[in-house]
């Protein structure tokens, strides 16, 4: 079971936590939330749970929980800019339908 940062979503990472002068990474999670059942939540981690659980890509750390792992296992969180729009996007393979607004998936 795994989660990886590409080159370019880990480097994003360290250059924001660099801003914010402090944190040990991102946490990426799931929630039940939109049309299609479930929706990402990313947020910085400052403290390291007990409960964590926490791979590390290009220097930089992902962590996560064992209850959103079981829909994230193998996901690729990267960072891309087209055009004028630049943010995250996961590459999920156990996504089976996603919605028109592109806010939330079904496992």
């Amino acid at each position: 079971m795994s989660l990886t940062l590409s080159e370019a979503a880990a480097n994003h990472v360290a250059n924001f936590i660099k801003k914010r002068g402090k944190g040990l990474g991102i946490r990426l999670a799931v929630k039940t939330s939109g049309c299609s059942g479930m929706a990402y939540k990313l947020e910085f981690v400052d403290v390291e749970s007990d409960t964590d659980l926490v791979f590390e890509s290009f220097g930089a750390k992902i962590f996560t929980d064992a209850k959103s792992l079981a829909y994230l296992d193998g996901t690729e969180l990267d960072y891309t800019k087209e055009g004028l729009n630049e943010g995250f996007k996961f590459n999920n393979p156990n996504v089976k339908n996603e919605c028109g607004c592109g806010e939330s998936f079904g496992v």
